[in-house]
């Protein structure tokens, strides 16, 4: 089985940062992909950001330029460094990793984390 617990999320001020980990237990960490997610209120989760077993990163749009998603294989832990945040970014953020897939489709994601909340104040 393969564990993720989130830490790092908080109430933060516009424009401020946060940096959100994910620890991973259970199994070989850098045989997975893994991906960033979140769920805003009343809405569906979405895709954030996902990392390959190499580091190589990708964004949705709205977060392209103020988050950054990167990977420590000897901690067995991913980040999302959050920069700049704003009030619309204000969500459960949950972390996932899949032994095969690494693409934006949260559907086919296997597992997944508790999530940790970001709220963002004006």
């Amino acid at each position: 089985q393969v564990q993720l617990v989130e830490s790092g999320g908080g109430l933060v001020q516009a424009g401020g940062s946060l940096r959100l980990s994910c620890a991973a237990s259970g199994r070989t960490f850098s045989d997975y992909a893994m991906g960033w997610f979140r769920q805003a209120p009343g809405k569906e989760r979405e895709f954030v950001a996902t990392i390959t077993r190499t580091g190589g990163a990708s964004y949705t749009d709205s977060v392209k330029g103020r988050f950054t998603a990167s990977r420590d294989n000897a901690k067995n832990t991913v980040y999302l460094q959050i920069n700049s945040l704003k009030s619309e970014d204000t969500a459960v953020y949950y972390c996932a990793v899949d032994r095969f897939y690494g693409g934006s489709d949260v559907r086919r994601w296997l597992y997944w984390g508790q999530g940790t909340q970001v709220t963002v104040s004006s």
